[in-house]
């Protein structure tokens, strides 16, 4: 600590009464100095406050700042997974894109350009496929072959919105209610298993149906009813309109195919 500064002062100490008239004759009173030290306190030396007595305030900042830093971890790992997860998606979806285009090479070597879907002539299209409704009436079997040589297969049903678009265009193409058409469903393999001309079974949870068929009735052919065609001609609300016929009964057929692409020159 520095020495402490020196401030000289006056003081006068005065007699008793009794000695006043001794002093009057004196000129004046002799004043006494006395020294009197004061210390000043330097704000540079203050002592420090103890850790446990310094502002709760400081400590609370901190752990604010700690919460503050976790959370910005926490929503930067977040995202990092949601990243992750699209870009998992997108590659399956490009995978499984290429794979449906290996099975159509045509496709493939049109694919690499600017491509835009089409429908060969006299084709429908619809939810990504191309439909043919054929006119002359023919067996199950030739009906079959018949959609081969155009490039496709007789038509395999796989939703209830393909079932309503077929309802809709037979109502169109149908000249009388039993002018019907053949699809690719059967169960010539084996009585009561029912499927369908891309190996697939039919899914018992959901059918099309129409009243107690199938009913394998064997009065026109005593192999039973083997196959099934479709449609209504007034049409059918609730979409159930299949039937097993015969496949030996000549019908009309639906054939499908996947949509081709073209390359445009624009």
């Amino acid at each position: 600590m520095p020495e402490a500064d020196v401030i000289y002062t006056d003081v006068k100490f005065t007699t008793d009464r009794r000695s006043r008239s001794a002093e009057a004759t004196s000129s004046s009173a002799q004043p006494t100095y006395c020294e009197v030290k004061i210390p000043q306190s330097d704000p540079t030396t203050r002592p420090e406050q103890p850790d446990s007595q310094r502002p709760a305030k400081r400590r609370g900042t901190l752990l604010t700042l700690e919460r503050v830093a976790l959370l910005v971890l926490s929503l930067l790992l977040a995202a990092a997974v949601a990243a992750l997860f699209v870009t998992h998606l997108k590659n399956a979806q490009t995978k499984s894109e290429l794979e449906r285009l290996q099975r159509f090479p045509a496709v493939l070597n049109n694919y690499t350009g600017k491509t835009c879907p089409t429908c060969d002539e006299g084709w429908e299209h619809h939810g990504g496929k191309c439909y043919f409704f054929t006119t002359t009436p023919l067996t199950w079997n030739k009906s079959k072959l018949e959609c081969s040589k155009l490039g496709g297969d007789l038509v395999v049903i796989n939703n209830k919105e393909e079932q309503r678009f077929l309802v809709s265009r037979l109502m169109t193409k149908m000249i009388n209610p039993e002018d019907k058409f053949w699809i690719g469903l059967t169960d010539s393999e084996t009585e009561g298993k029912w499927m369908w001309v891309d190996g697939l079974p039919l899914n018992t949870s959901w059918n099309f149906w129409l009243g107690a068929n199938p009913d394998n009735w064997e009065k026109e052919d005593r192999e039973g009813e083997d196959c099934v065609r479709m449609g209504e001609k007034d049409g059918a609300p609730d979409l159930k309109c299949w039937l097993d016929k015969s496949c030996k009964e000549p019908q009309k057929s639906i054939c499908e195919k996947q949509m081709g692409f073209y390359t445009s020159s624009s």
